[in-house]
C-alpha cells in the first residue's frame, strides 16, 4: 500500500514539474519574463510552507529519537565520527571535481575583450540593483571564513533553542536534540515514558509528511513555472552559457558516478538502484532548491522506499541537511575559478588548492549565513584575492558575481538535488553501523 502511494505521488511531482516547465515557457516567451508575482506566492503557499512548518519539530523528534536509541555512548561516537568523516570526504571530492572540469574545459577563457567588458559591466549593474543582495555579500567578504565558523559556532551552543528555532536556524536546534537524545538514553527506565512520547510524535509527523505530499504537486507546477516563466530555457549566452554547461555537468557527474561508486565503496549496495528508489526526495529539492525543505520527505523516503534504518537516518540526514553540502561545494570551486578566468588571472596550483579546501569549508559553514550560496561564494574569492595581493596581483571585485546570479537559481535547484542525494547516501552507508533492532 506504502508503495503504491509513494509510485503515485511521485508520478504526480514529475508530472507537475514536467507541466509546470512547459506552461513557463510559453509564459516566458508570450511576457518576456513579467509574469505574475501570484504564481510565486501560490508555489510558496502550497510547496514551501508546509514543509518549512514542519522541519524544525520533525529535527528535534528525528534526532532526539535516533540518539536515544542507539544509546551507547561509544556506539554514537563511532557513529558521529563517520558521519562527518563521509561527508567531508564527499565534498572535497564534489570541490575538487569542479577545479578539474574548469581546468579541462576553460568555460572562461578564449572570449574576446568586448565579450567580457560587456559582461563584467552588466554584471556590476546586476549585483547592484539588489541593494539588500550586496550588502550581504559586502558582509560576507568582511566576515571572511573564520568569521563564517563563528557564526557557525555560536549556533552550536546558542543561548536559546527557542529562539533559533523561531529563526529557522537548525544548526542551534540539532545540538539541542543532541543533548535531549543524550538525555533520554542516559536515564534509563526513568525516561522509558518519555522515549515512547517522542517515538510516538516521530511517527505522527511521519503520517503528516505523507498529507503533505499529495498537496505538493499543485504547489511544484505553481513555484516551477514561477521560476522558468521568470528566467526562461534558453537565456544563456556565451560565457555565461559555457559555466552553466560546466556547472550543470559536473553536478551531474558527481550525482552519478562518484557518489554512487563512494557510496558502493562503503558497503552501501547499489546507489544508483537507491537513487531511483528515493526519486520523491530529488525531485522535492529539485523544486524547492532548500535542503532543510526537503528534510521531511527525505526522512520518510529514505527509510520507507530506500531502504535505510530509522536509527541512522534521524541521526545522519538532519545533520547532512544542515553541513552536507556537496552541490554547494562543487559550484562555488566552479564559479570561483570561472570568474578567475574570465578576469583573465592565471592562478597556480596552490591557489587551485585554496579554492578547493574553501569552497569545501565554506559549504559546511552556509547553513548559518544569510544568502547562503552567494555569501559563502564571496568568502571563497575573498581567500583567493588574499592569497594573490601578496604576489601583488589585482583581485577580482566581489561584484563579479553578479555575471552568473541570471543562472543562479537554474543551479541551485540541481546543487540542491546533489545535497539532498548525499544526505541518503550518507544514511545508506551508516546504516550498517547503526542497523534497526
Amino acid at each position: 500500500m506504502a508503495n503504491t502511494r509513494g509510485r503515485t505521488q511521485t508520478l504526480f511531482l514529475f508530472a507537475a514539474l514536467v507541466l509546470g516547465v512547459i506552461v513557463g515557457q510559453v509564459l516566458f516567451v508570450q511576457h518576456g519574463g513579467a509574469i505574475g508575482g501570484w504564481w510565486s506566492a501560490a508555489g510558496e503557499l502550497l510547496l514551501l510552507r508546509p514543509l518549512q512548518m514542519i522541519v524544525v519539530p520533525l529535527v528535534v523528534l528525528s534526532v532526539a529519537s535516533g540518539i536515544a536509541s542507539i544509546g551507547d555512548p561509544s556506539k554514537l561516537g563511532l557513529i558521529g565520527s563517520a558521519t562527518i568523516a563521509f561527508y567531508i570526504a564527499s565534498m572535497l571530492v564534489a570541490a575538487t571535481l569542479g577545479a578539474v572540469a574548469v581546468a579541462v574545459f576553460q568555460p572562461g577563457a578564449g572570449w574576446s575583450p568586448a565579450e567580457v567588458e560587456a559582461l563584467i559591466r552588466q554584471g556590476g549593474e546586476v549585483f547592484s540593483s539588489d541593494a539588500t543582495r550586496a550588502q550581504r555579500m559586502a558582509a560576507g567578504e568582511s566576515m571572511g571564513l573564520g568569521g563564517a565558523w563563528q557564526a557557525i559556532l555560536s549556533q552550536v551552543l546558542p543561548k536559546s533553542p527557542l529562539s533559533e528555532a523561531v529563526n529557522g536556524n537548525t544548526v542551534g536546534v540539532i545540538a539541542f536534540s543532541i543533548m535531549l537524545g543524550l538525555g533520554l538514553a542516559a536515564a534509563g527506565d526513568a525516561a522509558r515514558t518519555t522515549r515512547e512520547l517522542v517515538n510516538g510524535l516521530l511517527a505522527a509527523m511521519i503520517e503528516i509528511i505523507g498529507w503533505i505530499l499529495w498537496i505538493m504537486p499543485v504547489g511544484l507546477f505553481l513555484f516551477v513555472v514561477s521560476v522558468v516563466g521568470k528566467i526562461g530555457l534558453a537565456n544563456v549566452s556565451g560565457p555565461i552559457a559555457k559555466y552553466f554547461a560546466v556547472v550543470m555537468g559536473a553536478l551531474l557527474v558527481h550525482g552519478f558516478i562518484l557518489l554512487p561508486l563512494l557510496g558502493l565503496l562503503l558497503g552501501a549496495g547499489n546507489c544508483w538502484s537507491l537513487m531511483w528508489r528515493v526519486r520523491r526526495a530529488l525531485l522535492t529539492a529539485f523544486s524547492t532548491a532548500s535542503s532543510n525543505a526537503t528534510l521531511p520527505v527525505t526522512l520518510e523516503v529514505s527509510v520507507a522506499e530506500g531502504g535505510c534504518s530509522r536509527r541512522a537516518t534521524n541521526f545522519v540526514v538532519p545533520i547532512g541537511a544542515t553541513i552536507n553540502m556537496d552541490g554547494t561545494a562543487l559550484y562555488e570551486a566552479v564559479a570561483a575559478l570561472f570568474l578567475f578566468q574570465l578576469f583573465g588571472i592565471d592562478l597556480t596550483f596552490g591557489d587551485t588548492v585554496i579554492v578547493v579546501m574553501t569552497a569545501t569549508l565554506a559549504a559546511i559553514g552556509a547553513a548559518g549565513i544569510p544568502s547562503a550560496g552567494l555569501v559563502t561564494l564571496v568568502i571563497v574569492i575573498t581567500a583567493v584575492n588574499t592569497s594573490l595581493a601578496g604576489r601583488g596581483l589585482p583581485p577580482v571585485p566581489i561584484s563579479a558575481i553578479g555575471i552568473i546570479i541570471g543562472v543562479d537559481r537554474l543551479v541551485d535547484m540541481l546543487r540542491t538535488t546533489m545535497n539532498v542525494w548525499g544526505d541518503v547516501v550518507g544514511a545508506k552507508v551508516i546504516s550498517r553501523l547503526a542497523p534497526d533492532e
